[in-house]
């Protein structure tokens, strides 16, 4: 009886690890444009993915700082060869991803340059997380970036108080040309 328990159990858990879903490989691909500081397209065997950066948040383009931020990360990846780690797709149908250049967790720098904040809401990754979370706090120490000015809003603050007269945000839906 216990051969057979045991067996039951050691069946049990390899059937469990197959039904688990098994995690989407990293891939490269080319920045093709900066859409704003934390969205990207990126190119790969001929097609366009909209990278939206996991984690993070950065200002919004008409917010202060907005233009900065994109600069910062057209400055950092615009026309390299990045790694591209999927972590989720968005209600956008972009893909929620880390961003590597060089070695380095774009995701993180922007944080640590003050170009972007920590996204909480959509943060899930620990230490990952406390990690960004650290870049922050070191970054508003320093003053850095957006933290130059006094008292920035998160982009999701600053989306409440500039809705349109029908009380909701517009979403810019982009489309994409053929690079």
């Amino acid at each position: 009886m216990r051969i057979r328990l045991g067996g039951m159990v050691i069946v049990g858990i390899i059937v469990c690890v197959m039904l688990l879903p098994s995690p989407v490989p990293a891939w490269q691909g080319k920045v093709v444009r900066v859409l704003d500081g934390d969205s990207i397209l990126v190119k790969r065997a001929g097609r366009l993915y909209e990278i939206r950066l996991y984690g993070i948040d950065t200002p919004e383009y008409k917010q202060p700082f907005g233009r900065e931020a994109g600069r910062v990360t057209r400055k950092m990846i615009n026309k390299k060869i990045v790694d591209i780690r999927p972590m989720d797709v968005d209600r956008y149908h972009r893909i929620v991803a880390l961003v590597t250049y060089n070695g380095r967790l774009v995701n993180r720098e922007l944080v640590h340059k003050g170009a972007a904040w920590l996204y909480p809401r959509y943060c899930k990754k620990q230490p990952l997380c406390r990690e960004l979370r650290a870049e922050e706090q070191q970054a508003r120490r320093q003053r850095l970036g957006l933290w130059a000015g006094a008292n920035p809003l998160s982009p999701s603050q600053w989306k409440r108080l500039n809705k349109n007269s029908s009380g909701r945000f517009r979403h810019r839906f982009r489309r994409h040309r053929k690079h």
